[in-house]
């Protein structure tokens, strides 16, 4: 008798264990509770699944801040108040030179129209895969979220620039009302593009039709609605840029002859006029003079 209830005793503490385990397990397959309160998130990819993580100090770029790309901000700005009013929209494609500009302007909208109900989650490339699991959430909210991916590209044998294409256009489902996606890259096609694809090209009656390579990587760039290049700034542009960020910086320090000459010599170092590299000069000279 003691045997059978030592026995028994044993199988419900096993039983009790195997629960315990269970229950860890199906707790950590709940989806996390979101912090709606916030303006900015991350997607963060984990497991089988991910989570919508807030970010809680985003950068506070300003409209104003952005100079040298008039055209692009009014297109993209008016593009986003129709999206923040629920009137049709388009998603955007932001290619071109580094540090021209493209997330910055991102950003600044979000700060602009945030108070308006705009908010960014910030998707990694190669998280892509979990857009369906992102925009789950999403639907029925009355928040305007944008699919934030930044500095986006595909290597030439990639096959998840399929998930993207599926989500701007293309797939059976749609993505909800109050989803756009706003991507920004160096390439105009997000994809390497080779001498060779050029060969592909065919000449039918007078039009040049492209190979399939070169078809496969156009599909997807055209499926974004508003494309906007960027290009490399020229010296006055970036001058101006300069004393721009010096003044906001410090508006006692003057832009002088001296800061002009210190501020070329800069960036002929990086090999670039960009406002990412302006903004350096500024923050150094800044912290220079008051140092």
């Amino acid at each position: 008798m003691a045997v059978d209830e030592q026995r028994g005793e044993l199988v419900w503490r096993r039983a009790e264990e195997f629960i315990q385990r269970l229950e860890g397990l199906l707790s950590q397959r709940r989806p996390a509770e979101v912090d709606w309160s916030a303006i900015a998130f991350r997607w963060r990819h984990s497991g089988g699944g991910g989570l919508l993580e807030p970010i809680r100090n985003p950068h506070r770029l300003a409209l104003s801040d952005l100079l040298g790309i008039d055209h692009q901000r009014s297109t993209l700005e008016r593009n986003t108040l129709q999206f923040v009013r629920g009137l049709p929209c388009n998603n955007a494609l932001l290619w071109g030179s580094r540090g021209t500009g493209k997330s910055s302007l991102v950003k600044a909208l979000l700060n602009e129209y945030a108070g308006q109900g705009l908010r960014v989650i910030e998707v990694d490339g190669h998280d892509l895969f979990d857009l369906p699991a992102i925009v789950a959430p999403l639907t029925g909210r009355e928040e305007r979220f944008v699919l934030f991916t930044d500095d986006l590209s595909f290597a030439a044998d990639d096959p998840s620039y399929r998930a993207l294409k599926a989500m701007l256009d293309g797939s059976v489902s749609v993505a909800p009302a109050n989803v756009v996606i706003y991507a920004t890259s160096n390439r105009r096609h997000l994809m390497p593009e080779f001498m060779q694809e050029n060969l592909e090209a065919r000449n039918l009656g007078g039009e040049i039709h492209h190979g399939e390579t070169v078809e496969e990587k156009i599909s997807l760039s055209e499926r974004f609605g508003i494309w906007l290049s960027f290009r490399p700034f020229n010296q006055d542009t970036y001058l101006a840029i300069v004393r721009h960020w010096l003044k906001r910086l410090d508006p006692q320090l003057a832009f002088d002859e001296a800061a002009q000459e210190e501020a070329l010599r800069w960036a002929l170092q990086r090999g670039s006029r960009s406002g990412r590299v302006a903004r350096q000069f500024a923050a150094d000279w800044v912290g220079q003079h008051r140092l």
